[in-house]
């Protein structure tokens, strides 16, 4: 029987800290949600990998060092709502639960989704809610949000999401530059956003958020 306790702990001790995580709310968050539960069953022996978990069409579940340095980066407070981008098996959204007050996990995939609500019942994760929409529309009936983050690259960010940001708001986003992910956080100061650079990182750029998409009439 595989010990996934034992590998948590070692994802966290490998991956999460070295990586210049120090925030406990983080920390014990990962070390407390069961990541292998979160996976698709076929890869659950991967669960616990240094990289990104493939679910095919572009979407991935983010390595644990991306997620955690995004979620150390964009300081969720427990009196905070945030939205959650591309939730697939609820795994981030399960994480960013315990940090925030509430979360809105955002997925167009039906069966992701439908999976995830089942998994975040089973593993307590009470203040998960979850919203089936196009990914690139985020969830404005429950926003404004603190915090925005989302889990897959983007070349083109759309302007309905940090729409969606209150003033003072930040949002995590995993630019693809050519071969090269760079991670910024973007704050609305006066209705405009700020962006800085936060780390280098690398994931599918998200379907929806390519930068030329093409139109057609």
């Amino acid at each position: 029987m595989t010990d996934y306790a034992a590998r948590r702990t070692m994802m966290v001790d490998t991956q999460v800290r070295p990586a210049d995580v120090t925030r406990f709310s983080i920390i014990d968050a990962m070390l407390s949600v069961p990541r292998e539960a979160f996976v698709p069953r076929a890869l659950r022996e991967a669960a616990y990998v240094g990289e990104n978990i493939d679910l095919g069409g572009n979407r991935v579940i983010l390595e644990p060092r991306t997620l955690a340095k995004m979620l150390e980066s964009l300081d969720i407070r427990s009196d905070e709502l945030a939205l959650d981008v591309g939730s697939a098996l609820g795994y981030s959204a399960a994480v960013i639960a315990r940090m925030a007050e509430a979360v809105v996990a955002l997925e167009e995939d039906e069966a992701m989704g439908a999976e995830a609500e089942d998994l975040w019942q089973e593993h307590g994760a009470d203040n998960v809610i979850a919203h089936r929409a196009a990914l690139t529309e985020g969830a404005p009936q429950h926003g404004p949000y603190d915090v925005i983050a989302i889990q897959g690259a983007v070349q083109h960010l759309p302007e309905a999401l940090t729409d969606q940001l209150k003033e003072g708001g930040r949002i995590a986003c995993l630019f693809m530059e050519g071969a090269l992910g760079v991670v910024r956080i973007g704050y609305k100061l006066n209705g405009q956003m700020t962006w800085r650079f936060a780390f280098n990182a690398g994931a599918p750029v998200l379907p929806g958020f390519e930068k030329h998409a093409a139109f057609t009439l």
